[in-house]
């Protein structure tokens, strides 16, 4: 009786709609809350359904703000972010976010028009050939082309990008797929026989682990991104203090753990700690954790973790032996990992001198720069956002000098906290990110700390963050420079700044003005603080142009082709 009551109630769901209704009503099974896009010909009758949908949708000022929008509320909310962007120009518009999104295993849902289908491959007006385009930059691309099946593609397409390793899908809907009518049944459920991602770890792999951390002298943990997607950070934290085992993160990894735990040694790589980077160097067993040993982490492979035993936990078996050979790989979630590893209670390892000498390394080479009076310090200024915002912000940037001096100096306590372009390093990222962030936690105090290079990437997203009255802080570190570039320059090709300083800057205190925002301008420590404190009291946006030293460079750096333990810039 009861399943046949449930039989009637399936078919009693079960109606008739077009496309753009299906897309919609498929939206609202999700709990899709908000919606970034640009309307254009192709999705004219998506968002004709839009109109009285009671879908909240956000009109960003070009489609990259939208991609990147989506980045930013998928990274802080965990859930995934939906965009629309119309054919042509506005899906190529979005190949950055989806390259950038692809990289950093941001889960997004992305719908763009396409011609009708009658004219595809007619080189019709604003057609573009989106899967071709798109399908290396993407976790699963689809392209509908019966609109029976639209339901189905996209609640595949929710599941692929959630589910494993969170990725970027693409589903591109013709013109006439969204006006043509079928039958909606949106209670099937997702039968993807080919894609089986593996959570549960082998018991055997674990058992392993444990065997060679009780043998450990000098174990660490290297702790990825992909325990913030796992949301493994109490786990992680349990495991380490278990264990006694140091923690180090990479860039996208910060938050994962506690910066101010005394087991925490930083960020690794190319301007990470000197203690990170030694210990990841003189290590005799290395636990990496969801990080995928980027370059950027590992710096010469001859010379990483010489010394180590490597075990690479992660959810996704190619990261695995990809680049750093691997002698206890374990494929699995990494809170699924962490609980085992934490039920199995092994022998703790000896490290009373490993701790000793990492703290001897904290102590004698510390993060440091040179104060100089009347001048503000970059360094100097994310500290006192910190001391602003009690390190409990969230806070997005763009890509070069900032984002490093940021992962240094804001001690990040708290996960889901940073929200950064990892992968990729897309400037113009930071800004529209912020605006996602927001809207993902509106209570939050969002932070967005841009360049004045790539600020001007995106900045007619300040329309938006003005429009939605977003009380979002933009600080901006003037060094009226591409920084990181002239930094290379200055290192690597004797300072030749081939196209890399911008002296003939906009007033950006004017130019947010102009958007009908609060602004401010700050060149020294003083009037730093004088600003900090009177935005941070300010429920509202505001805009601030910090004018930092020009020449001042992120130190410690590792150069190109050097190992890890090859660091300059330790002391002065």
């Amino acid at each position: 009786m009861a399943a046949n009551m449930k039989v009637k109630e399936k078919v009693a769901k079960k109606q008739t709609l077009c496309g753009a209704l299906m897309l919609i009503e498929a939206l609202k099974a999700e709990n899709v809350k908000v919606i970034f896009g640009y309307p254009g010909g192709a999705v004219l009758p998506i968002y004709d359904k839009l109109y009285e949908s009671g879908v909240f949708h956000v009109l960003t000022r070009h489609e990259q703000g939208a991609i990147h929008a989506a980045e930013g509320y998928a990274r802080i909310s965990g859930k995934p972010g939906v965009v629309i962007a119309t054919s042509g120009p506005g899906a190529t518009n979005i190949v950055t976010g989806l390259t950038d999104a692809m990289m950093d295993s941001i889960p997004l849902v992305v719908f763009t028009g396409q011609v009708a289908s009658s004219v595809i491959g007619s080189d019709a007006f604003q057609e573009a050939d989106v899967l071709g385009i798109t399908m290396p930059i993407t976790k699963h691309s689809y392209q509908v082309r019966d609109v029976q099946e639209l339901p189905k593609i996209i609640k595949e397409a929710f599941h692929i990008a959630t589910t494993g390793r969170p990725g970027p899908v693409l589903i591109d809907i013709p013109k006439d797929m969204s006006v043509a009518e079928a039958e909606f049944d949106y209670e099937q459920d997702v039968q993807l026989p080919g894609y089986q991602p593996t959570t549960k770890p082998n018991h055997l792999q674990i058992r392993k682990l444990v065997e060679a951390v009780s043998q450990a002298k000098r174990p660490v943990i290297l702790a990825g991104a992909g325990v913030l997607h796992a949301n493994a950070h109490e786990q992680l934290k349990q495991y380490a203090e278990q264990q006694n085992i140091p923690v180090i993160h990479t860039l996208l990894g910060l938050g994962g753990f506690p910066a101010d735990h005394p087991l925490f040694l930083g960020m690794a790589g190319m301007h990470g700690t000197y203690t990170a980077n030694m210990a990841l160097y003189e290590c005799d067993l290395l636990i990496n954790i969801g990080a995928r040993f980027d370059d950027r982490v590992t710096g010469n492979l001859a010379h990483f973790a010489p010394k180590a035993t490597v075990a690479h936990i992660d959810i996704d078996p190619a990261e695995i032996g990809k680049n750093v050979p691997t002698k206890i790989p374990i494929v699995g979630d990494a809170k699924e990992a962490l609980m085992q590893l934490i039920e199995q209670n092994g022998k703790r390892p000896d490290v009373s001198e490993w701790l000793k000498q990492l703290n001897e390394w904290k102590r004698e080479y510390p993060l440091m720069y040179k104060h100089e009076p009347g001048v503000l310090k970059p360094q100097r200024l994310i500290e006192l956002i910190h001391e602003y915002t009690n390190g409990e912000a969230v806070v997005t940037t763009d890509v070069g000098q900032h984002q490093m001096w940021v992962a240094q100096y804001y001690k990040f306590k708290r996960p889901h906290r940073w929200v950064t372009s990892g992968g990729l390093g897309t400037m113009g990222f930071g800004l529209p990110a912020a605006i996602g962030a927001q809207l993902a936690q509106p209570e939050a105090t969002v932070v967005s700390i841009v360049g004045d290079g790539g600020f001007q990437m995106t900045l007619q997203e300040l329309s938006v963050i003005q429009e939605l009255n977003l009380p979002i802080k933009i600080v901006i570190v003037n060094n009226q420079a591409l920084g990181m570039v002239r930094q290379w320059q200055e290192i690597f090709y004797e300072k030749r700044y081939s196209h890399s300083l911008i002296p003939n800057q906009p007033d950006f205190v004017r130019l947010a003005e102009a958007y009908g925002m609060k602004a401010m301008r700050a060149t020294t420590e003083e009037e730093a603080e004088y600003v900090l404190k009177e935005a941070f009291a300010t429920n509202a946006p505001v805009l601030l142009d910090f004018h930092v030293h020009p020449g001042e460079n992120v130190y410690p750096m590792v150069a190109p082709g050097k190992g890890l333990h090859e660091m300059v810039g330790v002391k002065w």
